[in-house]
């Protein structure tokens, strides 16, 4: 029997996916697990692997398609079956024409022409963000071409890869260190380059050419910052958030630090960095009974969801955006696997290959903008869950020891919580017990 493949739900807020590659053709033979095709969202590039074993039957969309999630993409079964049953409709009720077999015959002799009409002026100033596929970005940075120059043909008016092969054949392109320095003009480099001798020589042509800078650029935001935008909102409007600040003396914590760091390696450790012991304290003095009220969700404004487990969101900037991460059981790891989980998150969401199940499920959220100087911030809850602890940088600060003034490391703690779940007294009390843990880590060690 006939079995039709899906482009996968992978996120309540994913709508549809590009159909990036596929890795078999019609007629093909296919094993159950064999990868049929790769699709992108705007947060990672995943593949699909076929559940059955058969033959590619029908391949009802081309790569660079921009594909309805729980559309039917193709169809595996035995040779001879029927798939006309499982064609996708498109607007007006039309079955969609299914992937071409071979590659599409050459195009007009026009179309070069065409296409570096569109590549002589950019989408975008010099700097300026390119909406551009994983793969539109990579093909552009290993051919030396400027992706702003290239017509886009992706949904949404998005580059894709298809777009700079086009750029690479038929318009203007640069060596890495003269890209952007000129446009529509020949360089004297391989295959028309320009090189960066070109860049004194054309400099003048260049000037006189410049048109006047805009005013402004109107760009759609992003699927995946759009998506941000409206969980803030959401969160704003729906909880009653408070935020209490309070520092502590961070002495022992990077006493503790510079003694692994030394040692570390040697002892088989992980680099053990300050955010991965903020992680470890946060996840052992939110398991206590006393603070079930912040490890929870709220759900429907009336059901409280208290967790067993300490499930930690861990803030992760990426270049495509806030992305946050779940490191479940963290009260049941080790400061060890604690950090090495914790890198392990955020380099395959920097990397753009993180699934739904990575970016779901946490208790607790910490976002850490210490490395930016940040002293202190007001975190927003990502809801259901009730609180969210930002961290702040170090700063060196002054105290009265014995007689004496006194400098120390004071690190900053910002806790929102949301108000109609926990009340100002017991969030405070939990500051006041992660400050205490912190400024005796060696202790909380030792439990």
């Amino acid at each position: 029997m006939a079995t039709p493949v899906m482009m996968p739900n992978v996120g309540i807020t994913v709508e549809s996916c590009i159909l990036t590659t596929w890795h078999k053709k019609k007629g093909d033979a296919v094993k159950k697990g064999d990868v049929l095709f790769t699709y992108e969202t705007d947060k990672s590039t995943l593949d699909e692997e076929s559940p059955v074993d058969g033959i590619m039957l029908e391949q009802f969309f081309n790569e660079d398609d921009d594909v309805k999630v729980m559309t039917n993409v193709c169809v595996i079964g035995a040779e001879g079956e029927s798939t006309a049953e499982f064609a996708p409709a498109k607007e007006g009720d039309e079955a969609p024409a299914p992937a071409a077999e071979e590659a599409p015959a050459a195009a007009p002799a026009a179309a070069p022409a065409a296409a570096a009409e569109v590549a002589a002026a950019p989408a975008a100033g010099a700097g300026e963000f390119v909406k551009a596929s994983p793969r539109a970005k990579a093909l552009a940075a290993k051919a030396g071409v400027d992706p702003r120059y290239a017509g886009a043909t992706g949904p949404d008016g998005r580059v894709i890869e298809r777009d700079v092969r086009t750029l690479i054949e038929n318009g203007p392109s640069a060596t890495p260190a003269a890209a952007g320095a000129f446009a529509g003009q020949a360089g004297t480099g391989m295959g028309g380059k320009f090189a960066v001798g070109d860049i004194g020589a054309a400099a003048p042509a260049a000037e006189a050419a410049a048109a006047p800078a805009a005013e402004y650029v109107d760009e759609k935001m992003p699927t995946i910052r759009k998506t941000i935008a409206k969980q803030m909102v959401s969160s704003l409007s729906t909880a009653a958030q408070l935020t209490h600040t309070l520092s502590f003396d961070a002495t022992e914590i990077m006493a503790f630090r510079k003694k692994v760091k030394n040692a570390g390696e040697a002892m088989g450790l992980n680099n053990i960095t300050l955010n991965d012991i903020l992680l470890y304290a946060v996840s052992r003095v939110l398991s206590g009974e006393a603070h079930r009220a912040l490890n929870a969700h709220l759900l429907n404004g009336d059901t409280m969801r208290y967790f067993t487990n300490v499930h930690l969101g861990i803030a992760v900037d990426t270049p495509k955006g806030l992305l946050v991460p779940t490191l479940h059981n963290a009260n049941l790891k080790s400061l060890n696997d604690i950090s090495a989980e914790a890198k392990k998150l955020a380099k395959t969401c920097q990397e753009g290959a993180a699934t739904p199940d990575l970016l779901q499920g946490a208790s607790f959220t910490i976002t850490n903008l210490g490395s930016f100087g940040i002293e202190s911030f007001t975190p927003v809850i990502n809801t259901p869950q009730v609180a969210i602890l930002g961290v702040g940088t170090i700063t060196t600060r002054v105290r009265e020891v014995n007689g004496e003034i006194k400098t120390y490391p004071a690190m900053s703690l910002s806790l929102t919580y949301d108000h109609r779940a926990v009340d100002g007294a017991p969030a405070s009390r939990f500051m006041v017990d992660l400050k205490n843990a912190l400024e005796n880590f060696s202790i909380l060690l030792s439990k």
